[in-house]
């Protein structure tokens, strides 16, 4: 992360003292290697560093990429530089699709944890440590947090809490032949009849604006 502040704080190179007779060149060339060394910079931070301050990693290397492009036009060797802007903009949207990605990952997890508590999930969703014991508080914390934010939710969301609730039903198939006690189902029994209005008019309320924001 220190390594990240120090890149991010000198948005700008200092260009050095240059002879009136190369100035230009001097002065593009200093461009082009600002490119190069803010790629090189970044590329070499994990991801998992620089995903929260993407935006303005992103804004830094969009002005830094047009000033090289544009200082190519002062140099004799163009097609050489071109070449090396070239590769340096290849690992730079290489970088950025794993940034991206592991963004996305994170905020999938997150969004797991956020219905389930610390328990990894797992892409199979067997909800393997979910029992008779524990499967109405959870139950309750996945209805309660899904009321709470439910008008912060995309379709997307929805559509993934959909996804989790069926797997979770589907291991309280399994529980119910464990011992599950009749109070226990009666509270879930009143949970699911409170889950399932709520997803139906809020998944079509967060469509209707999606599609109204589309239009816009």
């Amino acid at each position: 992360m220190k390594n990240l502040k120090v890149i991010l704080g000198f948005a700008t190179i200092a260009i050095g003292i240059t002879s009136c007779k190369n100035e230009k060149q001097e002065i593009a060339q200093n461009k082009i290697d600002e490119y190069i060394m803010y790629v090189d910079s970044i590329s070499a931070i994990e991801t998992s560093e620089t995903i929260q301050d993407w935006d303005k990693i992103q804004a830094n290397y969009d002005v830094k990429k047009m000033n090289a492009e544009n200082a190519t036009s002062e140099l004799e060797n163009k097609s050489d530089v071109e070449a090396t802007l070239n590769e340096s903009t290849l690992k730079y949207e290489e970088y950025k699709a794993k940034a991206i990605m592991n963004k996305a990952e994170i905020e999938e997890e997150n969004f797991k944890k956020s219905l389930f508590g610390e328990e990894i999930i797992g892409k199979d969703k067997t909800f393997s440590w979910v029992n008779k014991d524990n499967i109405a508080a959870i139950y309750e914390r996945f209805v309660t947090t899904v009321d709470k934010n439910k008008d912060s939710y995309s379709r997307e969301d929805w559509d993934e809490i959909k996804l989790l609730y069926e797997a979770l039903d589907t291991r309280k198939n399994t529980v119910e032949n464990e011992g599950l006690s009749s109070e226990d189902n009666k509270k879930i029994a009143a949970l699911k009849i409170k889950f399932a209005p709520m997803y139906t008019v809020n998944r079509m309320g967060a469509k209707s604006d999606e599609n109204a924001e589309a239009k816009e």
